[in-house]
């Protein structure tokens, strides 16, 4: 007991957990900070890998469109709905089902 008591009359302990109590709780980059960086920075990877997903996906669609002229007739006809000049398009809008 005498041993714990000296321990923590020491002025070299005392300055020891004084600066490690700081470094922990209370400096600019605590550790609470640090969870917070470190969350964000796998949420920031996990949006970079779906955006570069979603990149090489367009990308193949473009030269599939570039390469290929059916391609591109079918991509305008569906997205855009573009049609030829002598064809009339019909749009068959289907209603949600009333839940009763």
């Amino acid at each position: 007991m005498k041993r714990l008591i000296g321990l923590f009359g020491n002025k070299f302990f005392l300055v020891t957990v004084a600066f490690a109590a700081w470094l922990i709780f209370f400096d600019k980059n605590d550790l609470l900070s640090h969870y917070e960086y470190h969350q964000q920075l796998e949420k920031l990877k996990a949006e970079r890998d779906f955006y570069q997903k979603e990149t090489d996906k367009v990308t193949k669609d473009l030269d599939e469109l570039s390469s290929n002229p059916q391609q591109l007739e079918k991509f305008a006809r569906e997205k855009y709905l573009m049609k030829k000049d002598n064809e009339d398009v019909f749009l068959v809008v289907r209603e949600k089902a009333v839940e009763e």
